[in-house]
């Protein structure tokens, strides 16, 4: 690979990486409002309607779309300095927001200090339960995407996508809301609801990006000429 091809393929890692990081951020800054989703008429588990999700779910799915891209192009490797990035991102991101709460409001200030905490006011138990379930789930993510991708010899790209997605998202759903129940954020009733109605959104979302993993990697592989399984080094 070429000099010009090296520096083309990293400033696509950066992007990457900044577009994981953002959707990381943004689900956790977002997660306290909740919507209904009714995709398969009115449903109940044990009391509870079944499609009850955060809007946090939204930008979340695209994460683990995006590791998949790099553990397929770049490496397990990469993958996973982007997650510790992630991690790192997320604290920080949610250090400045419990500064601003601190800070006084003036009284011209178009939002006042009642409603800025209303919006951003954040449980440091439930961002705690969030980053756990994130690293577990991410590190779970690139860790089967590479099992399936060494087991099948680099084909099957909807194989080791898909199983390692499914999986992870799965482990991120009941950690997160198992953890907010444990420390009372959530009541436990909602326990069941939350989790299956969580994993189905993310398992249809799964299963749609599953096209547009594989647009973006024949696009890559074609401009780098990538063999089978090849990745890229960006290591100079």
């Amino acid at each position: 690979m070429t000099s010009k091809d090296k520096k083309l393929a990293f400033k696509i890692y950066l992007f990457l990486a900044a577009l994981f990081i953002t959707s990381l951020v943004v689900s956790n800054l977002i997660f306290q409002k909740f919507f209904y989703w009714n995709p398969f008429g009115n449903v109940t588990v044990f009391g509870a309607s079944l499609f009850q999700v955060s809007v946090g779910i939204l930008p979340y799915p695209i994460t683990f779309l995006i590791t998949d891209i790099i553990s397929e192009m770049y490496g397990r490797k990469k993958a996973n300095q982007v997650v510790t990035a992630g991690i790192f991102a997320s604290f920080f991101s949610m250090g400045i927001i419990l500064l601003a709460n601190y800070v006084p409001a003036i009284e011209s200030s178009p939002i006042n200090d009642e409603t800025f905490n209303q919006v951003f006011a954040l449980s440091p138990i439930a961002v705690f339960a969030s980053m756990i379930a994130y690293l577990i789930a991410q590190y779970i993510d690139v860790g089967i995407y590479h099992f399936w991708k060494k087991l099948t010899k680099g084909k099957h790209l909807w194989l080791r996508n898909n199983f390692s997605t499914f999986l992870s998202q799965f482990v991120d759903t009941v950690v997160v809301v198992g953890l907010l129940c444990v420390f009372k954020i959530l009541p436990w009733h909602l326990f069941s609801g939350l989790v299956i109605s969580g994993f189905i959104f993310k398992l249809i979302v799964a299963l749609l990006d599953t096209p547009f993993m594989y647009l973006f990697v024949y696009i890559i592989k074609k401009r780098f000429n990538l063999d089978l399984g090849e990745e890229i080094d960006l290591d100079y």
